[in-house]
């Protein structure tokens, strides 16, 4: 069977982006509304998919198939691979470590559901890597060929739930417009772009063909963003704001947007959309994210890519995640709630900075390339000191009105 792999390219960087923050987005944009989102949303995916070229240049700088360590290092030098290595572990290990603890109740659930047996909870966090880690040892087409399948079914469960909301969308609920609030949104937003550590396993994956690739980043990117748009105002347009069963309740709660719109509708069909579609929307990201981790690690501890190797590299992937998930899980939860400094140094601040080392293309030399680099450091820089801030609890005066 002959694989496409533009498309499959195209769909890696969707699924990638496309992670349980998705559930996140419309609860945390509802402080704002809808169009204060909408502009947020917007110059976010500008900023990530300026970002997304800087880092695929900087990937075709260094010869072979370099990864994030390999590309900065030779790029930024030791203060660059050092900085890279923990933001980079920190991160995909809590998002990795975040999906595990996510799915298993999902895992547990179905498996009741069909056989009546119910799993034991220590067995159910292995469910995730034990299925879907073998597409990882697989490398980029084994990851390809099943993602395909997930991305269907992650359609599939978004148009079963979408098709049954139309006709409950209040418009004066999407007419919310509230600016002050507009930094705790920040965060979620650009956490939810992030696909940029799919890119070296993707230019080994086509062959090193700089065309493709960027028509790739763009289209990958894009769908994510209709996506996130057409789910803001459904979710926003149903779903009240304020309320026992409304988006600061589930905010309050720390849960998804599909808890209160599954309360509200009350409908059998949006109850299974809800659960089919988190379960799509986690694996597709878990899928993304641990393959760039496993070829983070390969890259970085210089491994042999043998049967051997790749079994190594896979080891160092799920372990770590694992045992904290049963040890310490509050330790990942900690790094996770970060996410969004993590996200602004690791694909914000680092490509632009390897950018400007760059001598090809000329671009990044040009006055309105260094402008360019300039602003994207900074808008790094204001994201890390926003979700820092967030984190302090400084925004909770600009939502308290809601929390009343």
């Amino acid at each position: 069977m002959k694989i496409n792999h533009f498309i499959g390219g195209i769909l890696l960087v969707a699924g990638t982006t496309i992670g349980a923050g998705m559930l996140a987005l419309p609860v945390m944009s509802a402080f704002v509304g809808f169009f204060p989102s909408l502009v947020i949303f917007l110059l976010c995916w500008l900023v990530m998919l300026s970002t997304a070229f800087f880092f695929l240049d900087a990937n075709f700088a260094v010869e072979g198939e370099p990864n994030l360590i390999s590309m900065v290092h030779k790029t930024l030098g030791g203060w660059g691979k050092v900085l890279s290595w923990v933001v980079y572990l920190l991160l995909l290990y809590s998002l990795t470590a975040a999906y595990i603890a996510a799915s298993a109740p999902l895992f547990s659930s179905a498996i009741e559901y069909v056989t009546g047996y119910a799993l034991p909870d220590w067995l159910s966090p292995f469910a995730l890597p034990l299925i879907f880690g073998s597409f990882v040892y697989l490398g980029t087409l084994g990851v390809d060929v099943i993602n395909r399948l997930l991305m269907l079914g992650l359609g599939v469960s978004y148009f079963l739930l979408v098709g049954f909301l139309p006709e409950h969308i209040d418009n004066t609920l999407l007419t919310h417009t509230d600016w002050s609030p507009i930094l705790v949104v920040f965060p979620v937003v650009i956490t939810s772009f992030g696909y940029h550590i799919i890119i070296p396993s993707l230019t080994t994956y086509m062959h090193h063909d700089r065309k493709k690739l960027r028509w790739i980043l763009m289209i990958g990117s894009l769908l994510p963003l209709i996506i996130y748009i057409l789910w803001q105002v459904l979710i926003l347009g149903v779903v009240p704001i304020e309320g026992k069963e409304s988006l600061v309740e589930a905010w309050r709660a720390g849960a998804s947007a599909t808890q209160p719109l599954t309360q509200i509708l009350k409908s059998k069909w949006i109850k299974i959309g809800a659960h089919f579609f988190s379960f799509f929307a986690i694996v597709t990201s878990f899928l993304g994210v641990t393959l760039s981790l496993s070829d983070f690690l390969t890259d970085g501890f210089k491994i042999k890519k043998s049967w051997e190797g790749r079994l190594f590299a896979c080891v160092l992937t799920f372990v770590p995640p694992l045992v904290f998930v049963f040890t310490y899980q509050r330790g990942f939860f900690v790094a996770l709630e970060y996410a969004g400094a993590f996200v602004a140094i690791l694909l914000i601040f680092l490509p632009a900075m390897m950018a400007w080392k760059l001598k090809e293309p000329r671009f990044y030399s040009t006055f309105w390339g260094r402008l360019l680099l300039i602003f994207v450091i900074l808008f790094a820089f204001f994201i890390v000191v926003v979700d820092i801030l967030q984190q302090w609890g400084s925004f909770q005066p600009l939502i308290s009105k809601y929390l009343q």
